[in-house]
């Protein structure tokens, strides 16, 4: 689609939504146009085969379900819609956004044995395999693959495989992952993934879809129904017989979803994590030069976010380097860490390493403003 009007570029260095293309903008501005119409159908489904074409997974064993939301509704959606009748969900719990399917577990009363780990580490695979041999009403197991929080990377396919020998099914949310990070979902022992246009796609908020295992959608029919717009096999079964979601869909947010699949094919699934890897190493040099650290080890960082500890210097004022950055098309974002100062750098757009390096020489002139010397010694 032509761009008839550049707009401003601004460089997202928060978690989400991400920097998008101008064709991605404009790719919303089309003619009005009823969701039930067969044009708009065949755009949907064509959307749905992508989304299991990114990460690899067979067509005729995986399906796409889309919901109109933000990626917390298809975590309320698989939690609310995979646990039998007297069966417990398991949480991996080492971050802010495992924390929430615990919390969304309990608003649906569902029984949940929540196995907690530092959230600067790893969990202990150990304990979880402990864990599942002595409840054997656990039958999912839920984990995120990379909590945005701190920047840690979890070992997905170790858990899915010791969720698997359990008989359990396995369920990863890889909203801070997907269309980043090469996922191949069978390799990586997944039944139900998750993810969010304004994530790795580069798109714009409003469709958060799953993609999961067609036979264990329909074993679901008959499990306790805990909501009525996130069931998942409601949602499922509307795609496969009629071909659209059950409610109004977010029309113009699918348009664009549409463009951004385009250039994620156009640019590669290798070259897209290749990108992404120098913005992350240019994240570090930056953090070098201003001697300020990452809290979490970058061993296990996944590459997309990197949690800074603040300077201990009681002059620097996180608002104060937010504004000012913001002020010059870059935004940050403050860390979701409890009793520690942090600030998170996340490269998860449709940005550059020269983006990175920009971004740098802006903050070294925020923290010149607060009076502050680089690099920081102490």
């Amino acid at each position: 689609m032509e761009v008839v009007k550049a707009v401003k570029r601004n460089v997202l260095l928060n978690p989400g939504p991400a920097t998008t293309s101008d064709a991605v903008k404009f790719a919303q501005v089309v003619p009005d146009i009823c969701p039930r119409e067969q044009e708009f159908v065949d755009i949907m489904a064509g959307v749905r085969r992508d989304l299991v074409k990114v990460v690899h997974g067979d067509p005729a064993k995986y399906a796409a379900v889309i919901f109109t939301g933000s990626g917390t509704i298809i975590q309320d959606v698989l939690v609310n819609s995979l646990v039998p009748e007297g069966k417990k969900i398991c949480v991996v719990n080492n971050g802010a956004y495992a924390a929430r399917m615990v919390e969304i577990a309990g608003h649906y009363h569902i029984p949940c044995v929540d196995i907690q780990f530092p959230s600067t580490g790893l969990p202990d695979l150990d304990t979880i395999r402990e864990t599942l041999a002595k409840e054997p009403d656990i039958a999912v197991v839920a984990a995120v693959h990379h909590e945005t929080g701190t920047g840690v990377l979890n070992p997905i396919r170790e858990i899915g495989k010791i969720a698997h020998d359990h008989g359990c099914i396995f369920v990863v949310d890889t909203i801070s992952t997907y269309a980043l990070r090469p996922i191949d979902i069978e390799t990586e022992n997944i039944d139900f993934l998750m993810s969010s246009a304004q994530k790795g796609l580069a798109g714009m908020t409003g469709a958060s879809w799953t993609v999961g295992n067609i036979e264990e959608i329909k074993k679901s029919k008959d499990y306790p129904t805990r909501s009525y717009y996130c069931n998942l096999f409601m949602q499922y079964d509307f795609f496969d017989r009629v071909g659209e979601m059950h409610f109004t869909p977010p029309v113009q947010t699918i348009y664009a979803l549409q463009k951004a699949i385009e250039e994620y094919w156009e640019e590669g699934e290798t070259a897209r994590w290749e990108r992404l890897s120098l913005c992350w190493e240019a994240i570090h040099s930056g953090l070098e030069k201003f001697g300020l650290k990452s809290v979490i080890d970058k061993a296990i960082q996944g590459r997309l976010v990197v949690t800074v500890e603040a300077p201990a210097d009681n002059r620097f004022d996180f608002f104060t380097l937010h504004d000012y950055c913001y002020e010059r098309g870059f935004t940050i974002y403050p860390g979701k860490m409890f009793g520690l100062k942090t600030f998170r750098l996340c490269n998860l757009g449709m940005i550059t390493a020269k983006d990175i390096e920009n971004f740098f020489a802006v903050a070294a002139k925020a923290f010149e403003k607060m009076g502050i010397s680089l690099p920081i010694t102490n």
